[in-house]
């Protein structure tokens, strides 16, 4: 049995993992832009944050009818489909000219990778029993980590080298270089994943049969699994909205941490790129020993509770501490941790109980109504400058929202979602 999942595991994540590699770092390239961008569009803060936080809207409303069209259409080509018009959209980034054209690209490339990562979550369904699902997520997701640890230094790279060749900004060779891949893989993604177990020609029959066998075993456990039944699904209403705290923290980092650092007195953008890496480097390896241990218990309340909990003790830590660079990448580390880390631990909670199409649904309801905390987080410190001086207070507002979030999870998500009854046999 863990050699037919270290077979699907070769196959299946790494593969998934450069796709997510691609799709985060197109979302948020635009906060190492920014250190450009705003001055040669003549954007204010207010207008970054309003265009960064855009894409969600349009990620919002085609969400969910994207995530039941994979279903429908199959991973294989749905997939494919997300992948190149992201890379079109996020390419052609580079001709933007007002405030309004930052405005439309940015919600064209929401519209555009809507479904990408709730179909993945709903794909890895197929394969994987929840027992073994949150390492296999924590791999996938930290692809988010890896991709500031690779991507923040490669941004900052072309920035400085090609800023002025053939008369682009440094931005726009930034656009066009990291959405070409997107495109490219995208293609890829069509001769690569099998869209089922059925479709695998690189497993034998009584492979297939084990692994189908596996992830039937635990359908018979779970009740919902009409479309209807997601709606209806308070639990599926309450998951929205501790994933929606969640992503405030992701992207109120995410998109404002290229501008933290650069704030150190830090010269050149390939400085601020490696940096940048530090934190999602010390959020790769802190996600994947927490998956680990989530697994091995069958844990998710408690984990979710304390890393939340301790990330935003470390962004409130890396306000008090600003006047220090050091310490404040530091405590910027937990921070970081304590959002990235936590994805892993969520995401295996709607699986527990929804099926079928209710599944496919019901995680695009909580990824789209909680990626809508993608539009609130990087308004967020251009809101609270209305209210506090304190250049910090931005992150401690973050970092209140976060272990709100992990209150909401021990209050309603009940202690029954237990994922060991769900371990298949090892043999």
């Amino acid at each position: 049995m863990k050699n037919i999942y270290r077979k699907v595991d070769l196959r299946l994540i790494p593969f998934l993992f450069l796709c997510y590699i691609l799709a985060y770092l197109d979302r948020v390239n635009v906060g190492f832009a920014k250190l450009q961008m705003l001055k040669d569009l003549s954007l204010s803060d207010a207008a970054f944050a309003t265009g960064a936080g855009i894409f969600f809207i349009g990620y919002f409303f085609f969400e969910v009818p994207s995530n039941v069209l994979l279903k429908k259409f199959g991973a294989r080509r749905w997939i494919a489909r997300i992948m190149v018009s992201w890379g079109i959209v996020s390419a052609l980034t580079m001709l933007i000219k007002s405030e309004w054209a930052f405005y439309g690209m940015r919600f064209l490339l929401g519209l555009a990778e809507a479904g990408f990562f709730p179909g993945i979550i709903f794909y890895l369904t197929l394969w994987y029993p929840s027992g073994l699902r949150s390492s296999r997520t924590a791999l996938f997701v930290s692809a988010i980590a890896v991709s500031g640890v690779i991507g923040s230094p490669i941004s900052g790279w072309i920035m400085d080298t090609l800023s002025g060749t053939w008369g682009w900004a440094g931005w726009q060779w930034l656009f066009l270089i990291e959405g070409i891949p997107s495109i490219i893989v995208g293609i890829w993604v069509i001769y690569y994943l099998d869209s089922s177990i059925a479709e695998a020609k690189w497993l034998s029959d009584e492979e297939k049969a084990i692994l189908t066998k596996n992830i039937e075993d635990e359908e018979t456990t779970k009740h919902q699994a009409k479309l209807s039944d997601a709606f209806r699904s308070g639990k599926v209403w309450v998951l929205s909205a501790i994933y929606f705290t969640l992503m405030i923290g992701l992207y109120g980092i995410a998109f404002w941490l290229p501008t933290i650092i650069k704030a150190f007195g830090l010269k050149t953008y390939l400085g601020v790129g490696l940096i940048t890496a530090i934190p999602y480097g010390f959020a790769t390896v802190g996600m994947i020993l927490l998956s680990r241990s989530s697994d091995r218990t069958g844990e998710r309340r408690l984990h979710y509770f304390f890393n939340v909990a301790a990330g935003g003790i470390g962004l409130i830590l890396s306000g008090v501490f600003s006047y220090s660079p050091v310490l404040s990448v530091i405590f910027l580390s937990f921070g970081t941790l304590g959002v990235l880390g936590s994805m892993p631990l969520f995401w295996p909670i709607p699986s527990a109980f929804l099926t079928g199409t209710a599944a496919a649904a019901g995680i695009g309801i909580v990824n789209s109504i909680g990626n809508l905390g993608g539009y609130v987080g990087p308004n967020v410190p251009v809101w609270v400058k209305h209210i506090s001086k304190d250049p910090s207070a931005a992150l401690y507002t973050i970092a209140f929202i976060l272990i709100l979030g992990g209150f909401l999870v021990l209050a309603f998500i009940p202690k029954s979602v237990n994922v060991k009854a769900f371990l298949p046999e090892r043999r």
